[in-house]
């Protein structure tokens, strides 16, 4: 399985929405909001096997001291074989010498966000204003 890996790749909506959908992520109701959003974000990052999208994530960032990254996502029939992990990789490549990179993990996610190095932000607790229904 030759993965190739992309920062600030193009997307088509056809293929993201599939992913989103595979996922059963409600941003996929609102799509040109997300495409704009991940278009928009200080990095995207893609997985391609020939041309085939099977993952992505974005960043957004300051430029300087912060990141969050937002969405991370495979495609189902490709979880588990080390695409999230490489797209993470190449995430925080380019981002590692900042100061905090950021994200809000739930389910399964929590434990693959542990294997990469991530841990609770101290006494934080998550918090938001949410219109989706899918967490």
């Amino acid at each position: 399985m030759d993965i190739k890996i992309n920062l600030n790749d193009q997307i088509h909506e056809y293929e993201v929405l599939e992913i989103y959908i595979a996922n059963n992520w409600s941003s996929a109701e609102k799509p040109k909001q997300l495409l704009a959003a991940l278009r928009n974000s200080h990095s995207l990052v893609t997985a391609r096997i020939n041309d085939e999208l099977i993952g992505l994530g974005n960043a957004i960032s300051d430029g300087h001291l912060v990141v969050y990254y937002p969405h991370l996502l495979v495609h189902p029939k490709y979880q588990s074989k080390g695409v999230g992990r490489k797209m993470l990789e190449a995430l925080q490549t380019r981002y590692e010498n900042y100061h905090q990179q950021i994200l809000v993990a739930d389910g399964e996610a929590i434990e693959f966000y542990k294997s990469v190095g991530f841990v609770r932000a101290g006494k934080t607790e998550p918090m938001w204003v949410y219109a989706g229904s899918d967490h």
